[in-house]
């Protein structure tokens, strides 16, 4: 599955060109023309990468950041802000909120592309490589390696990235379409149902702990610490 990219901006040339280039380089793109509709876009589709103007109406760019990084299901999604004004300012602005990048209008769309790349490489460099522990599960990417109550698991390549995805995001859902997209480079014929049936073993390895991957009826899946104390 392609990786999805939210371009936030008011001008219908601007979005056009990204659309056109990001495509073309295999990117999935969505479209947002003002903030509050980049906030609510971003929280419903979980895109990889966000690049947000900083000129727009209702609601400027560095609000609607400042909006996304408070928020625990958009906050680490690397952002990239557009201005136009080439001001120190709006750039120091940016940086200091959260901002991963920026580039200052009329860019290249080469210069560009190449950002995006670095960005989504160093996105996925940190996710496989910082381990993550809660109670007596413990993760460690870069090993490939699970343990609960210091016994490793025997897990799957689609169940490691399905325990991975659930632990890094915990208390949050995580829906089937999200998880589908997570599991692709490993399973090709990735499905809602292939995902339920992977949860449904990796919670079989997991034992009395299984109760750490919830259940959200029709959504999709949540990972709570509250599992973790056993049966």
């Amino acid at each position: 599955m392609r990786q999805k990219i939210l371009v936030v901006d008011d001008e219908e040339d601007i979005l056009k060109l990204l659309e056109y280039n990001l495509g073309r380089a295999g990117f999935e793109v969505i479209r947002a023309d003002d903030g509050p509709d980049a906030i609510e876009i971003a929280k419903r589709e979980l895109p990889d990468l966000i690049i947000l103007d900083i000129m727009l109406p209702n609601m400027d760019g560095t609000e609607a950041l400042k909006v996304l990084k408070k928020d625990r299901a958009t906050d680490n999604i690397p952002v990239i802000m557009l201005t136009a004004k080439g001001e120190e300012i709006d750039r120091v602005i940016g940086l200091e909120l959260g901002a991963d990048d920026y580039i200052i209008k009329p860019f290249s769309t080469k210069e560009l592309m190449l950002r995006v790349n670095v960005l989504l490489k160093k996105k996925l460099l940190e996710g496989e490589t910082k381990i993550i522990k809660a109670g007596p599960l413990t993760i460690d990417p870069e090993r490939f390696k699970v343990t609960v109550d210091g016994s490793c698991l025997k897990l799957t390549a689609a169940e490691f990235k399905l325990i991975v995805e659930l632990a890094s995001s915990k208390g949050r859902l995580l829906g089937r379409e999200h998880l589908v997209k997570r599991i692709s480079s490993v399973d090709n014929h990735a499905t809602f149902r292939t995902v339920d049936t992977h949860i449904r073993r990796l919670r079989v390895k997991l034992g009395p702990y299984s109760g750490c991957i919830e259940t959200i009826r029709g959504l999709g899946y949540r990972f709570s610490e509250d599992g973790l104390q056993g049966e």
